[in-house]
């Protein structure tokens, strides 16, 4: 049912597209949702995302039928995790209707965003991974590069944090609450069918002779796509973000609850189902491993699947698929997809171990992100075995003929065999290993980072194939970060430097001839003390701490872990508070220190970290003897959306992780894009930040990455304790319990691991610079001018940083797309 046309002279003030968009508002809240004007802002978000869709929708077809007329060859981003975020603002502004919704809106007596805030962030990854991987497929639509998105729809995103009296708590983030998102459309007739189980029959087909093998008996798992639209910025493109839920071939067993089996009766479809059920279930136990792997496996099965029918719709065989196709592999989770390929081109496509194989090694591509050894997944031999019977036997095959290889490269070096091997000496599977040999491209993220995989992580298979590594150093994209997430900077350089700065970021090295100019240096700083102002009505809100505006916004958000060294970032707190009760307060600067970030369920010391964090907070905010000379807070449930307030109004940002460790980080992107500055090591993008920024410009402090491998093994934190007086008071309180009077003993293993001999982490040996630098950093913001400056050079000097650049390496080296614009 249709309501009447909008009468477009009723309300002067409106244009034509206004009045269409308020009449459509109106036409779902009544006709679609069943509700008036007057009911729950919800159903007014609702109303609003599917005004919006709509628009969406008409690109959306416009794009599939531009790819599938040019037939371009088309990119597959495969990934376990995409960090979306809130939608409803983002896509008004790639769309270009912020402006016209919002006076549509404000005609009704609605507030635009008040509504954006009901929004709730899509629980769809967990960290930087998934949120790189949600800043790449926006650059791609902006690029108008035909990249499609596969990843896995979680009913339950990680967890939501709470903190009480002081711990993390997790309770579930059921962010599909409503039964579905508003965004999504559901694509049932591609549905696909993934295996698990079972076993393996070998035969031989008597008419050609050839070896065929069968996998029987399994359970079998419906893959049901639901398609997220993805636009890019005012462009008309709007790619896919597709994304895998879990369903049952059979949901209910009739026959078995007639028999009075009511729990066999459904069990088929729960067990199914918990595929999809939540992100990153806890993998300390068996059956958490397990469950891991299947997600894993289900999402590259049906994705590979996808793109394999869709190819063969249009085309006879495979002969151009490597011309036509490539996957770019996000980290190691997906690195099944080298040996399901295998599995899907030999066992169904009937064709040879060698031709398909050259398939494989020409179409993957594989993204690395980490330095950790540990952080490398492996897989038990006995599990794979039990839960992927054929994938496996396709594994052990090419590790067989990858072992080959490197004997005849390297004759009788047995040891390098066993180092390199894909199946490790316990017949665990390497997955890094498998995505290593199956991949024609391995890149790092940062220009350190991909120095130090081929130097040490990936040295061996350096040298087998130097020509596969490369560097593509990470960004974020400027429209959600910059644009959406600070409209007061926005509409500041949308005057200075024209609106094509959002796709051209290079326009902001122009700010640097505004360096001189006070109207223009004025208007920088209100608009910083504007975000701050929004930041600190966050943190009470939050935290119920009321924060000065004026103060330096001192922050360091993000996943709590010990390499990237929270505890370092609050040993220093625990200083600035030791100075301030012995009266050592001269030439001061008021400072408010923000920490945000989620710990792993299972990880028991960065839970303890974050209890530390929020002891001290608690100490040093009810000293009457500290004021607003220091507050420390701890912003409890970390999100997308939580950083689009904290970016826009940080001072000073903490990116302290230990030499070596960091692969890249984004959030240090964000940060600087919004003018904050750095204070951290080199380490991770750090080191192109301070070249690009100019070194003068950046709080540099610590251990080079060369002298933590140099110190490895032989360092002694009691050596830095014994010669810094300032570091002996930091740590007398800690030991005596000052910051948690009422819980014995609860820090001792955090004291005990700082004072460990090898500590891995070094924490106490970079607290003398650490303290050194923040000295420095708050000398500088004691100095308004000189910190207007470096605010504005951040920013001007930000532009290499955005994931238009990052994506446009990669297609340029690895993936070689074309453009394809929409008609």
């Amino acid at each position: 049912m249709d309501a009447q046309q909008p009468d477009c002279h009723v309300r002067q003030s409106l244009s034509n597209e206004q009045c269409y968009l308020e009449h459509d508002f109106l036409n779902y809240l009544r006709y679609h949702l069943g509700r008036e004007q007057t009911s729950d802002i919800d159903y007014k978000l609702r109303a609003l995302v599917l005004l919006v869709r709509d628009r969406l929708v008409e690109n959306w077809k416009k794009t599939w039928a531009s790819y599938h007329e040019q037939t371009p060859k088309r990119g597959y981003y495969l990934s376990m995790e995409f960090l979306i975020g809130r939608s409803l603002g983002n896509n008004l502004l790639n769309l270009g209707l912020e402006g016209n919704v919002d006076e549509a809106l404000k005609a009704l007596g609605e507030d635009l965003e008040a509504i954006e805030q009901q929004e709730i962030d899509a629980g769809l990854g967990n960290g930087g991974l998934g949120r790189l991987a949600a800043c790449f497929i926006d650059s791609c639509a902006t690029l108008q590069l035909p990249v499609m998105g596969y990843g896995l729809r979680y009913e339950y995103g990680m967890f939501r944090q709470l903190i009480k009296n002081g711990f993390q708590m997790e309770e579930p983030d059921h962010w599909l609450a409503f039964g579905s998102y508003p965004w999504e459309l559901m694509r049932s007739e591609y549905t696909r069918v993934v295996k698990f189980g079972g076993y393996c029959r070998d035969y031989v087909n008597p008419k050609t002779d050839m070896h065929i093998v069968h996998w029987e008996n399994a359970d079998e798992v419906l893959a049901v796509p639901f398609d997220v639209p993805i636009p890019g910025y005012k462009n008309q493109t709007v790619n896919t973000l597709r994304l895998w839920h879990a369903k049952a071939q059979e949901s209910f067993k009739f026959n078995a609850f007639n028999a009075g089996s009511y729990f066999e009766a459904v069990s088929a479809k729960n067990e199914a189902e918990n595929i999809t059920k939540v992100l990153y279930p806890n993998d300390t136990s068996e059956s958490g491993k397990e469950l891991r792997l299947r997600q894993q496996y289900f999402l590259v099965s049906a994705s590979l699947q996808d793109v394999l029918a869709n190819w063969e719709r249009f085309n006879d065989g495979f002969d151009g698929f490597v011309d036509n196709n490539v996957f770019q592999l996000n980290d190691t989770h997906p690195s099944l997809a080298v040996a399901e390929l295998m599995r899907l081109l030999v066992d169904d496509k009937r064709m040879c171990w060698e031709d398909a194989w050259q398939i494989v090694s020409a179409t993957m591509a594989y993204t690395n992100h980490t330095l950790l050894p540990e952080a490398l997944e492996t897989w038990p031999g006995e599990l794979m075995a039990r839960l992927l019977p054929r994938p496996l036997q396709i594994i052990e095959e090419i590790n067989r003929r990858f072992l080959r290889e490197v004997s005849m490269k390297w004759p009788g070096d047995v040891d390098r065999q066993r180092r390199m091997s894909i199946i490790g000496e316990h017949g665990e599977v390497r997955m890094a290993f498998l995505a290593l040999v199956g991949s024609y491209s391995v890149n790092g993220v940062a220009a350190l980072h991909s120095e130090l995989l081929k130097e040490g992580l990936f040295n061996d298979f350096y040298q087998l194939w130097p020509h596969k590594f490369n560097n593509k150093t990470n960004g974020v994209t400027p429209r959600r970060w910059m644009a959406a997430a600070n409209p007061g900077l926005r509409a500041l350089l949308d005057e200075v430097l024209g609106e094509e700065w959002v796709t051209d970021l290079s326009r902001l090295k122009t700010l640097e001839s505004y360096l001189d100019d006070k109207a223009f240096r004025q208007t920088w700083r209100d608009i910083k003390l504007e975000n701050k102002q929004r930041l600190a009505a966050l943190i009470e809100r939050e935290t119920g701490v009321k924060v000065n505006p004026s103060a330096l916004f001192d922050v360091q958000v993000k996943r709590i872990h010990e390499y990237k060294r929270q505890l370092l970032n609050a040993l220093h707190v625990i200083h600035l508070y030791v100075r301030i009760k012995r009266g050592d307060t001269d030439n001061w600067v008021d400072r408010v220190v923000v920490f945000g970030g989620k710990a792993a369920p299972g990880y028991h010391m960065a839970k303890r970290i974050i209890k530390l964090i929020n002891n001290i907070a608690k100490v040093v905010n009810s000293d009457p003897d500290v004021g607003d000379k220091l507050k420390v807070v701890f912003i409890p449930n970390y999100s997308v959306s939580t950083m689009e307030v904290i970016a826009p109004g940080a001072d000073l940002s903490e990116q302290i992780s230990t030499a070596g460790k960091e692969a890249s980080g984004t959030g240090n992107m964000k940060f600087m894009m919004n003018g904050a500055i750095t204070i951290g090591t080199l380490d991770g993008a750090n080191v192109e930040i301070r070249e690009e920024v100019g070194e003068e410009n950046f709080f540099l402090f610590g251990l080079r990455a060369e002298e933590v491998q140099d110190r490895t093994g032989r360092y002694n934190p009691q050596d830095f304790i014994n010669r810094d007086s300032d570091l002996q008071a930091v740590m007398h309180l800690l030991e005596v319990g000052h910051f948690n009077q009422h819980e014995y003993g609860l820090f001792d293993d955090l004291v005990g691991a700082l004072k460990a001999y090898g500590e891995p982490w070094m924490t106490l040996a970079d607290f003398r610079s650490y303290v050194d630098a923040q000295d420095q950093a708050a000398q500088a913001y004691a100095d308004v001018e000189r910190w207007t400056t470096l605010s504005i050079l951040n920013t001007a000097r930000s532009s290499k940083f955005s994931t238009d650049r990052t994506m446009q390496d990669y297609n340029d080296d690895i993936w070689k797309l074309d453009r394809v614009g929409v008609k």
